[in-house]
């Protein structure tokens, strides 16, 4: 036996397959740290619940005695491996004594699981799968239905999820965000067909502009789904005839109506990254190409939101961070890469 076992997952929700790992990684331990993925991320098809109602699932289905052995630790979607693996580990520290003998339970379900070899000095247990159900399925049946059906369409599946998942679920049907992502996830899913006879997997080119003036940033408020409402950068897909330097540009004026010259944004270009996690976007596979500019002590541009935008809105650098839960996608990570927001682990940045 371990002193400690680390489960990692995004549990969204949890089903008796999780529950089953989590029962093994017990078995094997005096305690288990569950690491919950997606942490404070803005509700989607992908990731509708919060990490503390996931954590109320999960606890729910433990027994007493279990419940005072599980440590909860909620984790970021850092986008850049490298960063997530040091942010786990640094994590895993603050929960554990000095040379605590450590093992990683866990499944290779596929390319998603590579995570599993990024922890040398942590004994990998290999588990079978467990059960047949995956959350996937769970959340179409959730979002196939309405409020009035929500039951009877989990009904198929309820043998293998936890009464305290079902019980939540049928909550969330109920709420206002349910049939906000149910019509993002039906949007998504015919965005998905339109391409799906396409003779490759489609990849789609963005670009992002970020606009820093006297410690303000400009975002927009997105007026249609995905994201309908959440904050995000300025941006959109790069146009055929166009270079990325005339799409962003192109993009901010669209969105904000900023009128800078060309030339002043060029002056105040400071950093330019791309953002290629694959699964960065619902969409599909997107590649963005973000632009930094830094006006400095200049006037503060005038701007008005048009296009996809329903608000533009210049944001103080200090409230930013307390708004992570309103971001579209991996919006605010961008802003993090550029701004340095949180404490990210060590310097490892791509």
């Amino acid at each position: 036996m371990v002193d400690t076992a680390i489960y990692i997952g995004r549990f969204e929700p949890v089903h008796n397959g999780h529950m089953a790992l989590l029962q093994r990684a017990l078995d094997s331990a005096r305690q288990v740290i569950v690491v919950v993925g997606s942490a404070w991320q803005a509700r989607s098809p992908k990731n509708p619940f919060t990490w503390q109602e996931r954590e109320a699932m999960m606890r729910g289905a433990l027994t007493q005695a279990d419940r005072s052995r599980v440590q909860v630790l909620p984790m970021r979607d850092y986008y850049n491996e490298a960063v997530w693996v040091q942010a786990v580990r640094q994590g895993v520290a603050r929960l554990t004594t000095p040379g605590a003998r450590i093992s990683l339970v866990g499944h290779f379900k596929d390319a998603t699981s590579s995570y599993l070899r990024s922890f040398p000095g942590w004994a990998l247990m290999d588990m079978e799968r467990q059960g047949s159900i995956d959350a996937t399925t769970i959340r179409d049946a959730l979002f196939g239905a309405t409020p009035a059906t929500v039951q009877g369409a989990l009904a198929p599946l309820a043998q293998n999820i936890p009464d305290s998942t079902l019980n939540a679920l049928h909550h969330f049907a109920q709420q206002p965000d349910y049939l906000a992502l149910q019509e993002e996830w039906r949007m998504l899913r015919g965005y998905r067909a339109a391409w799906a006879a396409a003779p490759y997997p489609p990849v789609f080119v963005t670009v992002d502009a970020l606009l820093r003036c006297q410690n303000l940033v400009l975002l927009i408020r997105r007026a249609h789904a995905p994201g309908k409402g959440l904050l995000a950068l300025p941006g959109g897909f790069i146009e055929p005839r166009e270079t990325l330097w005339q799409s962003c540009l192109r993009e901010l004026a669209e969105e904000t109506h900023c009128s800078l010259p060309e030339a002043t944004l060029r002056a105040a270009l400071r950093q330019n990254s791309v953002f290629d996690h694959p699964d960065r976007s619902q969409r599909g596979r997107t590649i963005t190409h973000a632009h930094y500019f830094d006006l400095g002590e200049a006037p503060l541009p005038t701007v008005q939101a048009d296009d996809d935008a329903l608000e533009a809105l210049w944001v103080p650098l200090g409230d930013l961070t307390a708004m992570e839960e309103q971001f579209f996608e991996d919006h605010f990570h961008m802003l993090d890469h550029f701004l340095r927001l949180t404490d990210r682990p060590g310097s490892l940045v791509s």
